[in-house]
């Protein structure tokens, strides 16, 4: 059988990461790569090993070989891409944000319908092992029912004023930073585990740095987490959140919050949350991705070690190594990527059936998400999630 043959446009941090995950199929070839100039894109597929490249993605797009696209562009490109990547006919694996706002996101969700294309959102951590495990639990009952949810996700990497990212900027990566980048990720998680909707939040942001300091003559990046050692500075006022506190009312009455941070010191990647549910409880942290702490009243609590001889059976497919052998962030990414080219090779319909990776539809819930949490903060009051596609 022919491989499926795709491309990446954009190689800051997270475009090798598509390429590495896609590699670990075998099924799968990235045969394009696409950067923002031409001599760019030359330099970075000879580095990468890719034969084809592009500065002009539309260029791309024209080319009749490749089925998949890759969108790894900075947050305010996605849509515009996106768009254009699906009028082409190509099916479509989007970073998340999908667009930065929830009428860019709802006009994608109808276009994707429309065409027929695959499409999905890089959300991987429901991909990881021990999630798939734990929304086993959840569907099987074995948590009771869920109650409350709870839990953060706190980073590091710009907790000094002198720290500075093109995410910093809403004409660049949009009007919420630390919601859209990272709560994100936290509410897919934890709605994906449960299998239930926010439907209302209540939110608290705040700029801890207002103002930060840029260094001049900062090459340009595409890398997150990078420190400046340059001693020239110019400053700039910041608009968008360093922390957000939100409450959450979910679709069944059960009730939560999360806490989101970029200057937490000693955070490098946290993103946790525990499920208290009226048997147990289940807390699960990032950076130990391998452990899912288990919680009870009236015995010892337990800590369930990521083991496919252990797990549920529908959550075995999931986990690619024996108990002990730990599976971490390029492994969930590679579960993303092994569902989403799955569906494509076995010539599903979109949504015809519940999918194992985020699609558009999850992307235009987490982008009307944050939309509310931004109005909810500036009103300060309840706001419902209002979706607004059709």
């Amino acid at each position: 059988m022919d491989k499926i043959k795709a491309a990446i446009i954009g190689t800051g941090f997270i475009g090798p990461t598509h390429l590495e995950a896609i590699r670990r199929l075998g099924f799968v070839e990235v045969v394009a790569l696409v950067e923002s100039n031409q001599a760019k894109a030359d330099k970075k597929a000879a580095e990468l090993g890719i034969p084809k490249a592009y500065g002009d993605y539309r260029e791309m797009l024209q080319d009749p070989e490749i089925q998949v696209v890759h969108n790894c562009t900075p947050n305010h490109l996605h849509f515009q891409i996106n768009k254009d990547i699906i009028l082409a006919g190509k099916h479509v694996l989007s970073e998340k944000p999908l667009a930065v706002s929830n009428e860019e996101s709802a006009e994608l969700l109808r276009l994707v319908q429309d065409r027929g294309v695959v499409h999905g959102v890089n959300f991987n951590y429901r991909q990881f092992p021990i999630i798939r495990q734990l929304k086993s639990m959840v569907q099987y009952d074995e948590m009771g029912k869920v109650n409350l949810l709870h839990g953060s996700y706190l980073q590091d990497w710009l907790l000094y004023e002198t720290d500075y990212n093109w995410r910093l900027a809403p004409e660049t990566g949009g009007k919420s930073r630390a919601v859209a980048d990272i709560g994100s990720h936290w509410c897919d998680t934890v709605q994906y585990v449960t299998g239930k909707k926010i439907t209302e939040v209540f939110a608290d942001l705040s700029t801890v740095i207002p103002v930060r300091k840029k260094a001049m003559h900062q090459a340009p990046t595409d890398e997150s987490h990078q420190s400046q050692t340059d001693t020239q500075y110019e400053e700039i006022p910041i608009q968008t959140e360093d922390y957000a506190s939100v409450l959450l009312r979910f679709e069944d009455g059960s009730k939560g919050v999360f806490t989101v941070s970029q200057v937490s010191a000693g955070r490098k990647n946290r993103l946790s949350f525990e499920l208290n549910g009226s048997r147990k409880s289940a807390f699960w942290n990032q950076e130990e991705p391998e452990k899912l702490w288990i919680g009870y009243q009236d015995k010892a609590n337990e800590v369930l070690l990521a083991d496919p001889s252990l797990f549920i059976p529908e959550a075995r497919s999931s986990i690619h190594h024996p108990g002990g052998h730990n599976e971490g962030w390029p492994d969930g990414l590679k579960n993303m990527m092994l569902h989403f080219y799955s569906y494509i090779r076995a010539g599903k319909k979109p949504l015809q059936d519940e999918s194992e990776f985020a699609t558009f539809e999850d992307g235009h819930l987490s982008m009307c998400i944050t939309e509310a949490i931004l109005e909810s903060n500036e009103k300060g009051v309840w706001v419902k999630v209002q979706t607004r596609a059709g």
